[in-house]
């Protein structure tokens, strides 16, 4: 079956020009400036430039195409709607990540399924082989289109003019000394020149220049990668419907006899572990505890461990899933059984970290922990079905899941969420970190707000004076503007206010 896509066709020099509009955009949109609503801005036209020659074909988008369209979208958007900093982070590294293998995947010139990890590879050599192919293409069309329209004789003046220019250059050296030396308003006009170039050239404006060349060249580039790809037939491509272990390739098997093995000795081990820990691990939030232990001690002990011996589980899972072969019932019912004790291993440590949080407070660790073993729960009730059922595509679900997962995890609002439940838990023991409550993201603020005003707290009121001072010193720009920052200064010209 053929693996190359037939590419687009459309004028090099038109892509040209939008490339270098595109580069004039970004140096205006994010030159100075920090990200906000000028992110997805920039993302929206950079897919309009991308896909300008592909109008026609967009219905070749699969689903998978759209959703991942989708997420690269509402990723984009959480820099004009929150503030948090480690999102920010991530997200200037994911974005671009997913929009190099969305396009790849789409455009790529080589079919490979998007599930499958050398969609990666794809995307590399389009970054960076692909595209550094098509810089010479620049200088073609430059010189074709200055001078494709001259004839001869034009042709034959502008020489003359350039060699008019270089004979005129010392005679206007001479001068331009001889009438300086004359006039001394017209030396001090001169001597200003230098300063004044500086400030527009060596300044601000070359480093737009530099700027604007330097992304123009690497947009121009990027797309005629896509547009006119090198045409070498790849060995990538993997069906759609392939099954879930990738491509048509045959895998070595692991021996059923050594299989069974390793899952029956840590299937004992986990089985001991598990009826240990049921007696603790429903009877701890009423104080029964192992002897000298703490309610802190106990909720703090091993949580780490147990969560990393459920993720090395998982792996075990996903290995003797893919490498099993054919599952016989008996490594099918120890493949249960090790499934089910990952299951209660990961209750355990959730519910260590929950009793931890109640005694300590949240913080973002904790919050992102939490989240992480709800992700991994949801990982391992998906292995369970497809031992039971094997025409579930795992990595194809694993793939979405992940996504939606980051997706979810960046607009669940963990700011307030954590603001929220330290209050609560403010409410019961009366016990809060207010330092750490104030350097929260701008997202929390308006919660803080209102609990200063409820309980007339000082100690907090004084501290979000503070953040409202760093907030002062936010971007205004609306290339920087941000949903969060400004409601957390609402909220705060309020309190200070009354």
């Amino acid at each position: 079956m053929n693996t190359l896509r037939k590419a687009a066709t459309g004028s090099p020099l038109v892509a040209l020009i939008g490339a270098f509009a595109l580069a004039v955009g970004h140096q205006y949109l994010f030159y100075g400036h920090v990200p906000g609503v000028s992110f997805p801005l920039f993302v929206i036209l950079l897919y309009i430039y991308l896909f300008h020659d592909w109008r026609a074909r967009l219905g070749e988008i699969t689903g998978i195409g759209w959703f991942l369209a989708a997420v690269i979208l509402l990723l984009s958007l959480t820099f004009a709607l929150f503030h948090n900093p480690v999102f920010r982070a991530l997200n200037l590294l994911v974005v671009p990540a997913l929009v190099f293998v969305h396009l790849a995947y789409v455009r790529g010139a080589n079919r490979v399924a998007w599930w499958d990890y050398r969609i990666v590879g794809e995307a590399w050599r389009h970054l960076v082989p692909q595209s550094l192919r098509h810089v010479p293409t620049i200088f073609r069309l430059m010189k074709i289109a200055l001078f494709r329209k001259l004839g001869a004789n034009r042709k034959a003046t502008a020489n003359k003019v350039a060699i008019g220019l270089v004979a005129a250059a010392p005679l206007l050296v001479i001068v331009v000394a001889l009438l300086a030396s004359a006039d001394g308003a017209f030396n001090r006009v001169l001597n200003g020149i230098p300063e004044w170039g500086s400030r527009i050239f060596i300044g601000e404006g070359l480093a737009r220049g530099i700027w604007i060349i330097g992304l123009g060249v690497l947009f121009f580039g990027y797309f005629r990668g896509f547009a006119k790809p090198r045409r070498i037939r790849s060995n990538v491509f993997v069906q759609e419907d392939a099954p879930i272990g990738g491509a048509r390739i045959a895998k070595a098997g692991i021996d059923p006899v050594i299989l069974a093995t390793v899952l029956v000795s840590v299937n004992a081990v986990y089985l001991l572990f598990v009826a240990v820990q049921f007696g603790y691990l429903f009877g701890a939030w009423d104080g029964q505890l192992p002897d000298g232990t703490t309610y802190a001690e106990y909720a703090r002990r091993g949580f780490t461990e147990l969560v990393a011996v459920t993720a090395i589980n998982f792996v075990l899972l996903m290995t003797a899933l893919v490498y099993g072969g054919q599952l016989k019932r008996f490594i099918a019912a120890l493949l249960y059984i090790l499934t089910l004790s990952s299951g209660v291993m990961l209750f355990s440590a959730y519910i260590r970290l929950a009793m931890y949080e109640e005694a300590y407070g949240y913080t973002y660790i904790r919050f992102l922990v939490h989240a992480f073993m709800i992700y991994l729960a949801i990982l391992l009730l998906i292995a369970a079905l497809r031992i039971r059922m094997p025409v579930i595509p795992m990595a194809k679900c694993y793939v979405v899941l992940s996504l939606a997962a980051y997706v979810v995890i960046n607009y669940v609002g963990m700011d307030r969420i954590i603001a929220e439940q330290n209050i609560d838990r403010f409410e019961e023991t009366g016990r809060i970190d207010r330092p750490y409550l104030s350097g929260l993201a701008p997202e929390a603020i308006p919660r803080l707000v209102r609990f200063s005003k409820d309980n007339k707290d000082e100690e907090m009121i004084g501290l979000l004076d503070n953040r409202r001072a760093d907030l002062a010193l936010e971007d205004r720009d609306w290339r920087s503007f941000n949903v969060s920052v400004i409601s957390a200064e609402k909220a705060l010209n309020e309190l200070y206010e009354h």
